[in-house]
């Protein structure tokens, strides 16, 4: 009877419409249901979007006679440029690159070391910011004018992204260098939503106090960043935001590519922060297949509606469960305006999952990876408890409530 309850979920709850390729390309897919442009809430999918970067007008001149290091992946792009080509192309004195999660390719591993290195291509240094240190030292900025940070977010907390921002941005601060953030959309943008992080659960998957999703983009929380004084000397930083344009939060946002290996579309990007609580279980979510965050599965239960095997892949080398078959639950036959269509954090995979364990089986992994993901114990506590979605969700209501009020001062965009 739970699965078959698990099942009657997964489609009523979401609501069946269409179905989108599951590819892994490099291309993240589009809908194959051209005229499906806007879900039923009202969300629509952002379109001839200009992203800060490709505002060269703004940019140029913030960037004309400094001495400059560059914060960037395989998704900052200008057209089909990569924005590090296009500034040397225009005779910009990029003196170094910074390497965060995922390396500057986008290829490397969640959680996997970057070690310092040079760009084959123009034998620049590349000083790595997901290795032994997550803070650029003094000696990396003594040779800085400015730091550019142009990188695709997908607007959850536990995605490393702005951890390593706050620590550019405080280094920046201590040693007189400004950052300028060329901002992209938040494709989870169009919602604000979950535990809002509290004190002594602060980590490298959450640094400030605000909720798992919090509807900003970069740039935004970058302003926030400086403007609740987050970092040490934030009154001395010299902070510039180029803005997108033809964005808004009320659309989610195709990214022209995957954001990391494990988020190859816009149907995982949208799951994401529902599914990747189960990072801290028992349970894989697809990592070491072609569906990452469209799966979740566990090789400790029987039931569900799907199986599938983690096998070593680029970007998921040693996935959890490698070589052994996980029965689960797949979410490919949404489509991403029902996922949209929510507009909040789903807990019901995660309450039903652990209610499938088997009672000698611990669900939630013993390093308490869990709570540093959910930002307190709290929700693991409620969900030992038996409690509700509902009730869950009533605890955050309050702190939700106090961070809009904080978030609304920071906005550049049209809020939902």
């Amino acid at each position: 009877m739970k699965a078959l309850s698990f099942i009657c979920f997964a489609t009523a709850f979401w609501m069946l419409i269409g179905v989108v390729s599951c590819s892994s390309s490099t291309k993240a897919p589009h809908s194959n249901t051209a005229e499906l442009r806007e879900s039923q809430s009202g969300i629509k999918l952002a379109e001839n979007v200009v992203v800060g970067a490709e505002r060269m007008d703004l940019l140029v001149p913030k960037l004309t006679g400094k001495r400059i290091g560059l914060v960037v992946n395989h998704s900052s792009l200008v057209g089909e440029t990569h924005l590090l080509d296009s500034l040397l192309n225009l005779g910009k004195n990029v003196v170094k690159i910074f390497a965060l999660e995922h390396g500057i390719r986008g290829d490397a591993d969640a959680g996997e070391l970057i070690d310092d290195s040079r760009d084959a291509r123009t034998d620049l240094p590349i000083i790595s910011l997901y290795g032994t240190e997550k803070k650029p030292s003094d000696a990396h900025m003594s040779d800085l004018d400015v730091v550019l940070f142009d990188i695709q977010d997908v607007g959850v907390r536990f995605y490393t992204y702005i951890s390593s921002l706050h620590y550019i941005m405080e280094s920046a601060a201590e040693n007189g260098v400004g950052i300028v953030v060329t901002d992209r959309p938040n494709p989870n943008g169009f919602y604000v939503d979950g535990p809002v992080l509290q004190p002594g659960f602060e980590s490298f998957v959450g640094m400030h106090p605000v909720p798992v999703v919090h509807g900003m983009t970069v740039g935004e929380y970058a302003k926030m960043i400086k403007g609740e004084g987050w970092i040490n000397s934030s009154e001395d930083l010299e902070l510039m935001v180029v803005p997108c344009l033809n964005y808004d939060h009320s659309m989610t946002y195709d990214l022209p590519v995957p954001p990391s290996p494990n988020l190859p579309n816009l149907r995982s990007v949208l799951l994401y922060p529902s599914l990747c609580f189960f990072e801290g279980t028992e349970v894989s979510v697809g990592r070491g297949t072609n569906l990452q965050f469209q799966l979740i599965g566990s090789p400790f239960i029987s039931a569900g509606d799907t199986t599938f095997v983690p096998e070593s892949m680029p970007g998921a080398t040693n996935p959890p469960f490698l070589g052994e078959k996980c029965h689960g639950y797949s979410f490919t036959h949404l489509h991403w305006s029902e996922i949209a269509q929510k507009g909040q954090l789903d807990l019901k995979p995660l309450i039903q999952m652990f209610s499938e364990f088997p009672t000698e089986q611990s669900f939630f992994l013993r390093n308490n990876f869990f709570d540093r993901l959910a930002g307190t114990d709290r929700l693991r506590k409620q969900i030992r408890e038996g409690r509700t979605e509902e009730q869950i969700r009533a605890v955050w209501q309050r702190d939700l409530h106090h961070f809009l009020e904080i978030r609304g001062k920071y906005l550049l965009y049209d809020d939902f």
